[in-house]
């Protein structure tokens, strides 16, 4: 203990002296104080105009790359279903969606994104690279959503509502009626960009026409291609002299392959007035328009699709018989709402919702026509956290109604 005691003092005694000595600065020959003002500011200008900024500064300003930036996403749900009569159907939590995201910038022109959801399996959602030389002109490979409809480029945490509708589910490839495709996603090529642009005192605003096209393989999300034909999707964006109203229009052409129902079919054939859906057309169309200006929104489309499908019936003998037919299916949606802000600083949100629905199947015997109504309460205590609060009367057109109560926790970095 004495031996590290006179260790300690040894060294204060040594550091003394060395700070007496960086404190004593040598002595000026006396002269002007103006002058001496002078030659400082002069020797310190320079200093201060030829500063270099920080590396990481200078590289991105030099070559556009940067470090990668991680953000994502948790929701957590709660979700019951009733009766007509108000009694208690089925009622669950469970985790929605937790993704984690990576992107950046590889260059000025040059960005990535990779996206993974820990609920899925597989977990990879968006794996894409995209190339954009200007505002006019993009270009995209990987994986991601496909160009068709308003509602689908959505994140799901700024939905007014828990979750995408029902015809956007059902035609645009998150559970589409022909049994292929998840998250509206597909693994493609894609170009897009903006044109017109429109300008003022403040520079660029936006941009009159929005464009995207693509080539995809047609089964979905994290899938090969299984029937060699590829589908083509586009959507096309007009702002008619305004930014928050926007005109949309979207197709979808293509074809589809489900091998498991294939496989059932010739292991067990199709049970007369049973539909199924194995192989053929996959086309859609859609039509909307919106309004958003930050407070108010307003939204609505309409969505058309072919689909491809066989049904079992007997033919003039009485033979059972294997039938190719075309699905037609239709679904239009209108939701509306607007954004209060509260609080003692005006940064809370609160969205009362309203939003109508109906989906209808025809030369179908496993879907049936339906209406939902929807009233809802969307609110933002800050701007990472968000709350959906929606109750929902489901009314088939052919059966009884039944009640729909959901509420969702999102939390986003």
């Amino acid at each position: 203990m004495k031996r590290k005691f006179r260790i300690i003092v040894g060294m204060l005694l040594l550091a003394i002296p060395l700070c007496m000595n960086a404190q004593v600065r040598p002595t000026k020959p006396a002269q002007d104080s103006k002058k001496a003002k002078v030659e400082k500011v002069e020797k310190e200008k320079p200093e201060k105009q030829e500063r270099p900024d920080r590396p990481e500064k200078h590289e991105k300003q030099k070559g556009g790359l940067e470090m990668p930036k991680i953000s994502g996403f948790v929701q957590g749900m709660y979700q019951a279903n009733l009766s007509d009569k108000g009694d208690l159907l089925d009622n669950t939590l469970r985790m929605r969606r937790v993704r984690l995201s990576v992107d950046g910038n590889l260059s000025k022109t040059v960005s990535y994104k990779i996206q993974g959801d820990f609920t899925r399996s597989p977990m990879l959602v968006d794996a894409f690279i995209k190339y954009k030389p200007c505002r006019e002109f993009a270009i995209q490979l990987g994986q991601f959503k496909t160009p068709f409809t308003l509602e689908s480029p959505i994140n799901p945490v700024n939905l007014e509502i828990f979750d995408y509708g029902e015809s956007v589910q059902q035609l645009v490839g998150y559970k589409d009626v022909c049994g292929v495709g998840a998250l509206g996603r597909d693994l493609g090529l894609m170009a897009t960009g903006s044109l017109f642009p429109v300008e003022n005192a403040n520079g660029y605003q936006y941009s009159i026409v929005d464009y995207a096209v693509g080539v995809f393989n047609g089964n979905g999300a994290n899938q090969l291609d299984n029937n060699n034909r590829k589908d083509i999707v586009g959507r096309l964006e007009v702002h008619p002299g305004l930014k928050a109203l926007t005109l949309s229009g979207s197709y979808y052409y293509g074809m589809y392959r489900n091998t498991t129902v294939e496989d059932e079919i010739a292991a067990n054939g199709v049970a007369r007035g049973k539909t199924v859906f194995p192989n053929g057309v996959r086309n859609r169309w859609a039509a909307g328009i919106q309004y958003n200006d930050d407070k108010l929104v307003l939204r609505g489309e309409y969505i058309s699709g072919q689909t491809g499908c066989k049904i079992g019936g007997l033919d003039e003998h009485g033979d059972a018989l294997i039938l190719d037919q075309i699905l037609n299916s239709k679904g239009y949606y209108a939701v509306a709402g607007y954004n209060f802000a509260i609080g003692k600083d005006k940064s809370q949100r609160l969205m009362p919702v309203l939003r109508y629905e109906h989906f209808d199947q025809v030369n179908s015997a496993l879907l049936e026509n339906t209406n939902w109504y929807t009233v809802g309460i969307n609110y933002w205590p800050i701007k990472s956290l968000n709350f959906k609060l929606d109750y929902s009367l489901i009314q088939k057109e052919s059966g009884s109604n039944s009640h729909r109560v959901v509420g969702i926790l999102s939390y986003k970095f």
